[in-house]
């Protein structure tokens, strides 16, 4: 599957902002079955610096400066990516998680991508008695770590209520999971801390999801969405699994990051000087090509 994908990002300030300085991570990842056929990003105000850069865990990033005056500010990453991943695993396929958390731990692998680094706890999934209790009832003695991670998942979605007014993009996952409810953020980040508190390397993967719009009603323009869910180490691969929706990551799923947890993949942070109250608007379009054809021949 190839996907047009458009994510733009406006900010608007009651007061000009005189200096700002921000990361960008916008362009989707190459590799594990996906493959970037372009990408660029549109920056308003043109920055005063731009640097494109890769940190240890592999992740492209814009890191500019502006310092022209400014009341709003604009970002738009267009990308077009080949989606084709191998089908997931049978549930309960694979090495015992017992052997799996063993192995990682004995690992001598020390590069960004190795299992090693998504082992232990992170600033926003820290690993936690009662998330460790929780997640124990699907690590029975001698279970496939995919078997027992992919029913962890299928236990959080049934568990956890979606609510977007339950939490913000700075809840504690202590609070999220207290609560019950949350958003793809927050499930992601409570299945991860599960996941390592058990002894298992788990990871936060940020990325667009296809949504197919209800019979005979047009795709609406922006309705798609930024999402997040978790990577696996199981042992010889990582496996994606979205526990917002109960399912093993395919091709409706683009990778944009992969990190400890939301710090390392968030699509755009830094610091601003001078800018009042802040209005944010974020659109999203995940647009399989034969629509972008569609879309072609109507207009």
């Amino acid at each position: 599957m190839i996907y047009t994908l458009r994510h733009r990002t406006t900010y608007r300030y009651g007061r000009a902002v005189s200096f700002a300085r921000c990361s960008l991570r916008l362009k989707p990842a190459d590799g594990e079955g996906q493959s970037v056929l372009a990408s660029a990003v549109t920056i308003d105000p043109s920055p005063t610096r731009a640097v494109t850069r890769r940190d240890y865990f592999g992740i492209e990033s814009v890191a500019i400066t502006l310092e022209a005056p400014h009341t709003s500010f604009s970002v738009e990453a267009l990308s077009t990516v080949r989606v084709e991943r191998l089908p997931p695993p049978a549930p309960e396929e694979g090495l015992g998680w017992e052997r799996v958390r063993d192995g990682a731990v004995a690992a001598r692998d020390i590069g960004g991508r190795a299992p090693i680094h998504f082992l232990f706890p992170s600033d926003r999934a820290p690993i936690l008695r009662d998330i460790t209790d929780y997640a124990r009832p699907s690590f029975t003695p001698g279970r496939s770590a995919y078997g027992a991670a992919h029913d962890l998942m299928l236990r959080i979605r049934a568990d956890f209520r979606f609510d977007a007014r339950a939490t913000n993009v700075h809840t504690p996952i202590a609070e999220a999971f207290a609560g019950r409810a949350g958003v793809c953020q927050d499930f992601a980040h409570v299945m991860i801390a599960a996941l390592r508190g058990m002894g298992l390397p788990a990871a936060y993967v940020s990325g667009y999801l296809r949504t197919v719009p209800p019979p005979g009603r047009p795709r609406l323009r922006g309705a798609d969405a930024s999402h997040a869910w978790v990577a696996v180490w199981c042992g010889q691969m990582w496996h994606g699994l979205d526990p917002t929706n109960a399912c093993a990551v395919q091709d409706d799923h683009i990778v944009v990051a992969r990190g400890r947890d939301y710090n390392d993949v968030a699509p755009i942070d830094g610091i601003v000087s001078g800018s009042g109250r802040q209005r944010l608007k974020v659109e999203v379009d995940v647009i399989p090509e034969t629509e972008m054809q569609d879309l072609a021949l109507v207009g």
